[in-house]
């Protein structure tokens, strides 16, 4: 189950990202994480700039609202998102049909 946590300034979550891939996409959520495939390769921040890129356009709001806290040179990243509420999340991931996960 995708673990979010509320702080003050906005919610964060793990993501894992699987670079290289032949499209950006959100794969959907495998243990604790969400998994995201995305284009850019794993070399000198393309894949971490990307990442933030792309979920900001996934979720609609500013890049400047995507922050990765951890993991800049992992698959495994903590990621921030300012200004928005567990619940607010679920619903926009429940909109691109990935939440509930599917068992």
């Amino acid at each position: 189950m995708l673990r979010i946590e509320e702080t003050p300034d906005g919610i964060v979550f793990v993501v894992r990202v699987q670079p290289r891939a032949k499209k950006n996409e959100l794969v959907g959520i495998l243990e604790d994480a969400l998994k995201i495939r995305l284009t850019a390769p794993p070399v000198e921040g393309a894949a971490n700039e990307l990442c933030r890129k792309f979920l900001a356009k996934t979720l609609d709001i500013p890049p400047s609202h995507v922050s990765l806290l951890s993991g800049l040179h992992s698959r495994q990243k903590r990621v921030c998102i300012r200004g928005m509420r567990k619940a607010e999340f679920l619903q926009r991931l429940k909109s691109l049909g990935l939440y509930p996960p599917h068992s």
